[in-house]
């Protein structure tokens, strides 16, 4: 395990990327609305991202084809933008990156298109919820399953359940970085302390139903197993010496 502590130079960079990032992410959310294509969503997200000087860090990332991943309502994540047409009552998830003169900010959220049920409306409202509950952990001397087990406790007391094939992780110059930051606690694995300096992409994936799921034909999306409605919320994090700074936070979210 390669964990990476970035420099101030590195954090101001992450800060500017984690701003644009959660600049795209919100202009995404004000197109969630019924009769909407989720290709129209990306394009949002790109022009903001483009707008700002930065560049979509999903585009063609491991071969994905679009600058955003849009995942509707049992849609986990990886959801490909496409001609689907939203529709009142879905719940459609963000995951937004932006690179910035060669660093990452990483961020998610998922979305209300209209009046949605109050059963959708409280996934949403947990799954965001445990992300704040875990961050109250992402500091420094606290060890990382510290922020994994308060996510699972949250999630899981209300009913849910958390996605284990997939998991949070370390971001920086690359989307991708040491450690992974998974939502629940492993049983076995290393478990770093935390140092002043790390940025993590800190985000939980809560499913209404089981924590199963599976990959559709396009080698892309992932499903719930049971089709159940599935939630995703995401910010890049950053360990100081006091309180974590979220980088990529904005008013809407």
């Amino acid at each position: 395990m390669m964990i990476t502590i970035k420099s101030p130079r590195e954090i101001e960079r992450m800060r500017q990327a984690g701003k644009i990032a959660a600049a795209a992410r919100s202009a995404g959310s004000r197109m969630v609305r019924p009769g909407v294509t989720t290709e129209e969503i990306d394009q949002a997200i790109r022009e903001c991202i483009l707008s700002c000087g930065a560049s979509p860090t999903f585009l063609h990332y491991g071969g994905f084809p679009k600058n955003a991943c849009i995942s509707v309502n049992d849609e986990v994540i990886h959801g490909i933008p496409g001609n689907r047409v939203i529709r009142e009552g879905d719940i459609v998830s963000l995951d937004v990156g932006a690179t910035y003169k060669g660093y990452v900010g990483d961020c998610a959220g998922t979305f209300p298109a209209g009046e949605v049920t109050p059963e959708a409306k409280e996934l949403i409202r947990v799954t965001r919820q445990s992300f704040f509950e875990g961050i109250r952990y992402a500091r420094a001397g606290c060890r990382l399953w510290d922020i994994s087990r308060a996510i699972q406790e949250y999630a899981q007391a209300h009913g849910y359940s958390l996605v284990r094939e997939y998991v949070g992780h370390g971001v920086g110059e690359n989307l991708h970085e040491d450690p992974e930051v998974p939502n629940y606690v492993p049983e076995a694995g290393r478990n770093p302390r935390l140092i002043p300096g790390m940025t993590l992409a800190i985000e939980p994936m809560v499913n209404a139903g089981g924590p199963g799921v599976r990959v559709l034909s396009n080698q892309w999306t992932v499903v719930t197993l049971d089709g159940a409605l599935s939630a995703h919320y995401e910010n890049t994090v950053l360990i100081t010496n006091g309180d974590p700074e979220i980088l990529t936070i904005a008013d809407d979210l």
